[in-house]
């Protein structure tokens, strides 16, 4: 495998040093990372004759992913997806959060402010050696109301066969703190253009029911018989375009195993996920509108525990206590097929 090279990319706002760092294998695909927010920037993959395109959503310049990026392929914590209420109670401690999704805190909370969430901190680089990619982060007690004193590790990992592995590592010292990572990646495996077009297929029979802001209400519910029915390969097209639903995977939590499959019927591309984690947030980007990119432009694909875990008990847990490490992998398998349909 070539070694990773690593190139500056720019000066945030506040003066810090940025740098991008890509990946390749002998197969010719590549992947482009940011340690501002540990982005995905850029994910180069053959379609069935071989034709390399981009395939994740991604920002032309440093100020517009500070700015104005909807966490195109970031690192999202410490708490992934939405917390009701902007607080929880840990050990009979209330926790307030930054509200910045109307009364509810999303992905930790604001992206600007004394303490921005991971997606808009410049992370450690740990390692950057043959096919992978180690960054680290420090959050102290108490930032954005979160407990704990964290330290969180990302590694990024290449493979021969296509394949790029998201593998997650973290401790907390002093308390308790809840955890929730994901990374952020639109993928369009058209390489641009709608993503509507493109098929799909989720490993699950249940899916979290949400209220109209888009927290669970704690019902788990069968997707049998909704437009949520996913179990088999179909294409998303504008009646699902609406897709912003927590999937509950049927596999056991802490195993990896599937979560998700996408497919561009033109290209050829397929993207496997499997995952540890026991769900996947999927989202259409409808409310996307960031020029060249429109509603439905991308698919995300976010391995993760379920939204709002700390205020619901019957939930799986979210909680990590001193001395415990915390794991999480997530697997992103590129594959083509020789079939158009």
């Amino acid at each position: 495998m070539p070694e990773p090279v690593i190139a500056p990319y720019g000066t945030t706002r506040a003066g810090a040093k940025v740098r991008r760092i890509t990946l390749a294998n002998a197969a010719g695909m590549s992947v482009s990372l940011l340690d501002y927010g540990g982005i995905v920037d850029e994910l180069l993959a053959p379609d069935r004759r071989g034709r390399l395109a981009n395939v994740v959503l991604s920002c032309p310049t440093l100020a517009d992913y500070e700015t104005k990026s909807p966490y195109f392929g970031a690192l999202v914590g410490r708490y992934a997806n939405r917390i009701a209420g902007a607080a929880f109670t840990l050990d009979g401690v209330r926790h307030t959060l930054p509200a910045n999704e109307g009364a509810n805190t999303l992905h930790g909370g604001p992206a600007d402010g004394p303490a921005p969430n991971f997606s808009h901190r410049v992370w450690d680089i740990v390692a950057a050696t043959g096919s992978a990619l180690t960054l680290r982060l420090h959050s102290p007690d108490g930032e954005n109301g979160f407990p704990g004193d964290l330290t969180v590790y990302v590694t990024y990992t290449l493979t021969p066969d296509n394949t790029l592995r998201l593998d997650y590592a973290a401790r907390v010292a002093g308390r308790a703190t809840v955890l929730n990572l994901t990374n952020h990646a639109y993928f369009n495996l058209a390489g641009g253009g709608t993503a509507l077009d493109h098929e799909i297929a989720v490993a699950a029979a249940r899916y979290l029911a949400p209220d109209a802001a888009n927290i669970p209400t704690g019902a788990i519910a069968p997707v049998a018989g909704t437009w949520l029915d996913l179990t088999r390969q179909q294409r998303i097209g504008p009646a699902r375009a609406g897709l912003d639903h927590c999937f509950v995977l049927d596999k056991p939590e802490g195993v990896i195993g599937p979560a998700a499959l996408l497919r561009d019927p033109a290209s050829g591309r397929v993207l496997a996920v499997e995952t540890t984690e026991p769900a996947v947030q999927v989202y259409a980007a409808g409310k996307l509108d960031l020029p060249p990119y429109g509603p439905g432009d991308g698919i995300a694909l976010e391995t993760q525990h379920f939204p709002d875990s700390p205020n619901r008990p019957a939930f799986p847990s979210t909680r990590l206590d001193p001395g415990e490490a915390f794991r999480s992998s997530t697997v992103w398998r590129f594959t083509t097929d020789q079939t158009r349909t």
